[in-house]
């Protein structure tokens, strides 16, 4: 663990490698147990107080959805000391009124990835953590207030539906998650979200909507283009309101994001291998000795 101890980590997705204004920055090298994170952590100064960046698809974007290693980043993060951490993710929209340029808050997610490791407990320890609230209400209305501050459009509340990825939707698939009640649409908060509260971090996500996926007939289908055109719009906001949120932060944490295992973890002590407690120590040693 750091001497300094970030108070914020950030991951940023598709067009976001970087917090510009940071100060004293250095670069961390992390080892995990599960291997190695997306890119070097970078540690620096914002608003006064130390702030931890991941670029979550790597620097110069080359790991697609589906092969970022979703547990290295949680766990060096938390390995350094993160509490809290805010995902910055680029999605589209499954509503006439979430606009490109708006930003999303969203506070329920469904999974409809495959076959991504989504749980750090495996090989012998088994945990079942509560993850009826995805996305920690406390962070998340920080987070709302932070982006509000910056005068765009902002939404709070949402369902944010996970797909697999890379490929962007068919236009019968679109159909279908707006007939669910999905909201917004994304590859990467499954399962970032889920990790992160096994992990007892508080997560919010900063959702930009760059597009209406394909089911708008009266819109171009999504592009490329289109998600980095809007992205590039949108940088300054997200920069802006990280700035917003950290200088408002405070040590405490008050939600149940900070106690998520303390009845999650269901295998007995005795019955859990030494090498398996071992790895797992940094998320289970205040609940298993």
């Amino acid at each position: 663990m750091m001497e300094i101890r970030p108070i914020l980590g950030v991951i940023g997705g598709s067009g976001l490698y970087e917090i510009p204004g940071l100060k004293d920055v250095q670069p961390v090298e992390v080892e995990t147990p599960f291997g190695r994170p997306s890119a070097p952590i970078t540690v620096g100064w914002l608003a006064n107080q130390p702030v931890a960046f991941l670029a979550r698809h790597g620097l110069g974007h080359f790991i697609a959805p589906a092969e970022v290693n979703y547990r290295a980043n949680l766990y060096a993060l938390k390995s350094l000391g993160v509490t809290r951490v805010v995902g910055i993710s680029a999605c589209g929209s499954l509503r006439e009124d979430f606009a490109p340029g708006d930003i999303v808050i969203p506070d329920q997610l469904f999974d409809f990835t495959r076959q991504r490791k989504s749980t750090f407990f495996e090989d012998g320890i088994v945990a079942h953590v509560n993850v009826a609230g995805p996305y920690c209400p406390a962070l998340s209305y920080q987070l709302f207030q932070a982006v509000k501050a910056t005068g765009v459009r902002v939404h709070r509340g949402g369902a944010y539906i996970a797909i697999q990825g890379p490929r962007f939707s068919t236009r019968a698939e679109s159909n279908v998650y707006r007939a669910w009640g999905m909201d917004v649409i994304g590859m990467t908060n499954a399962p970032e979200a889920f990790l992160a509260r096994e992990a007892e971090l508080c997560y919010a996500v900063m959702a930009h909507v760059t597009d209406y996926d394909v089911w708008h007939v009266s819109e171009q289908p999504v592009t490329v283009e289109m998600v980095l055109h809007i992205l590039e719009q949108n940088t300054a906001v997200a920069y802006q309101a990280v700035r917003y949120l950290v200088r408002d932060l405070k040590d405490e944490r008050s939600c149940d994001c900070t106690n998520a295992l303390a009845n999650a973890i269901i295998t007995r002590p005795e019955a859990m291998p030494a090498e398996t407690r071992q790895k797992l120590a940094l998320l289970i040693s205040k609940y298993v000795k």
